[in-house]
């Protein structure tokens, strides 16, 4: 107050305050009076007399404590506004936390979301499940089980507590799964792992335990757990996690516990075994490993039949040829070659998927998406014909490499260009003298440009060239026994619990150490030089590949061969325009 009102405002202030409405002074006016007079001769104490007894006045009087009250009430009931929201909000988590799987009351996260699949809506059977027939047949086994388990219990036969589906991404596991419940006629429950996964202590066990409490309900059934490696997991000591192997714990106990499930079996698919706890995959538990294989020939083939069956297509496509020019494709990679070849043809407006859009997709698939405008750089497409041209030249004069495909300079994924190899027969195995031959094919990028740009001007081209050698040689040196220096053991960095986590320990010295990175070395740079000699000896042929790689971007197999005859120039490329588009 004293800060806002000058020193003759607050003396007019005061003599106000002294009158009565009789206009007497009041008994603290003569008070004051003496108080300001004993401090006649001290200005600023006299200053804050005055503003302290109009303070005091001020707080006396009855509007102006009605204006106070007023002021708490109203901060009371904001305080109880907020309060009660905050009460709302803990009310609902509470609700929803201790509701999962109560079966009432609650947000039951059950109820929205239940775990089990009616009958009806599974549209999956065996017939729809091709190229993995050994997976099929053993799946095939469990359906007739659950169908007529009489069959079965009369000679003392039990049904097995777990199969586990093992396998690379999109090579089947799921749809297997679902042929199942579309085969077996049983309730079917499906879950992922991590929706086991939760922040909440407890919760993640307790829906563990919902799901196997609904599964006995209802008699005979399956459950399937996808990725079950997130909920699966090897144990862990840490400290920092103390309650993180509850949830595997419980799993544990309901799959094999104290209290037998006779009639549930549980169907388990992971792409990483090495990441499951070893008490999960004993006998007892998951009693069958099914691996499930990427599709032979005639695999392909009847993939491709089947979704080709379920588009408009060409009735004269050779899907043999197809089949055979899909090699290392699985399941998803062919299902999604016929859907890109049937959006392809509907985006050109064709009335059916014909046999160029197949080849198409496959090429898309392969090699990722095409950048249809060319780099306008002159030296990095000329940087990029070399580069490519050097991995082709390498390849085709390597015996043991892969058979090349098509190689490009336009710009695919992430890379500037792309040189791809298709098998010519199916690969089970793979001898020392084709991995050797894969790195040095690797190597024909960055050695190309070493040769004609000089070692200065090299670029980063080559940086995913490297990552694939290194991981040839490493395997071939520590896994595959393909090192006369090293020998048939095998050095693995194995995974050890360490009370943090788990962490990385090799079990090997020093010195050992040491005699593996000089053979990795090795290794590597014999192939850089193997790739190198040839470059050297058919400088001429490189050269002019890349000329023709700049010319027309993209070179199948058949025009590579004319380029490495010298026929080219006799011949003209029948490149399809709208094909490399």
């Amino acid at each position: 107050m004293g800060g806002q009102k000058s020193e003759s405002e607050l003396n007019k202030f005061v003599n106000i305050l002294f009158q009565d409405k009789s206009g007497q002074k009041p008994v603290e006016g003569e008070k004051f009076k003496a108080m300001h007079q004993k401090h006649s001769g001290d200005h600023a104490t006299q200053q804050e007399l005055k503003i302290s007894f109009a303070d005091g006045y001020l707080a006396r009087d009855p509007s102006h404590k009605k204006h106070y009250f007023d002021n708490v009430i109203q901060g009371l009931l904001k305080s109880a506004v907020y309060l009660f929201c905050l009460y709302v909000i803990l009310k609902l988590v509470a609700s929803n936390l201790m509701g999962r799987g109560s079966g009432v009351g609650g947000l039951s996260i059950l109820k929205q979301e239940p775990f089990e699949i009616a009958p009806e809506d599974v549209h999956v059977t065996f017939d729809d499940v091709k190229g993995i027939d050994t997976a099929k047949d053993e799946l095939m086994e469990v359906v007739d089980f659950l169908k007529d388990p009489d069959k079965y219990t009369v000679l003392g036969a039990k049904l097995p507590k777990g199969v586990l589906l093992v396998g690379p991404p999109g090579i089947g596991k799921t749809l297997l799964a679902r042929a199942v419940a579309g085969e077996a006629g049983v309730p079917f429950f499906q879950c992922s792992g991590s929706e086991f996964d939760e922040m909440f202590v407890g919760l993640g066990a307790k829906r563990i335990r919902d799901l196997f409490r609904q599964a006995k309900e209802k008699g005979t059934c399956v459950i399937f757990i996808d990725e079950i490696d997130s909920v699966g997991a090897k144990r862990t000591s840490s400290e920092l996690h103390p309650y993180a192997n509850q949830t595997i714990n419980q799993l544990l106990a309901e799959m094999d516990g104290f209290a037998q499930n006779e009639n549930i079996i549980v169907l388990g698919a992971t792409n990483r075994i090495d990441h499951l706890d070893k008490a999960l995959r004993r006998k007892g538990r998951f009693d069958v490993e099914v691996r499930v294989f990427p599709p032979d020939l005639k695999g392909r083939r009847d993939i491709l039949n089947l979704y080709l069956g379920k588009v408009k297509a060409d009735k004269n496509i050779k899907v043999e040829d197809i089949a055979k020019g899909t090699t290392g494709f699985n399941g998803a990679d062919i299902q999604d070659l016929v859907n890109q070849a049937a959006l392809k043809a509907a985006m050109e407006g064709e009335d059916m998927v014909k046999e160029k859009h197949l080849y198409w997709a496959r090429d898309k698939v392969l090699m990722g998406p095409e950048n249809k405008n060319k780099i306008p750089d002159e030296n990095t497409n000329w940087n990029t014909a070399y580069h490519e041209a050097g991995h082709t030249i390498v390849a085709y004069f390597t015996k043991e490499a892969t058979a090349l495909h098509q190689v490009t300079i336009r710009s695919r994924g992430v890379s500037l260009g792309h040189t791809s190899f298709i098998p010519e027969t199916e690969e089970y195995n793979q001898t020392k003298a084709k991995l050797t031959a894969e790195m040095d094919v690797a190597m024909g990028g960055r050695v190309a440009e070493e040769i004609i740009f000089g070692s200065d001007h090299v670029t980063t081209g080559a940086s995913s060239d490297f990552q694939s050698a290194s991981r040839i040689a490493t395997a071939m040196v520590t896994k595959l026994g393909m090192s006369d220096k090293i020998g048939v053991r095998v050095f693995d960095i194995q995974q050890q619990d360490g009370g943090l986590g788990f962490i990385m320990v090799n079990q090997y010295s020093e010195a050992v150490t040491k005699e593996i990175d000089s053979e990795i070395k090795r290794l590597l740079q014999e192939s850089y030089d193997r790739a190198k000699k040839i470059l050297t000896n058919h400088s001429e042929q490189h050269k002019e590949l890349a000329k023709m790689l700049v010319k027309y971007e993209t070179l199948d197999k058949d025009e590579i061969k004319l380029v490495m005859d010298g026929k080219h120039s006799t011949k003209k490329f029948s490149v399809d325009i709208s094909y490399a588009a």
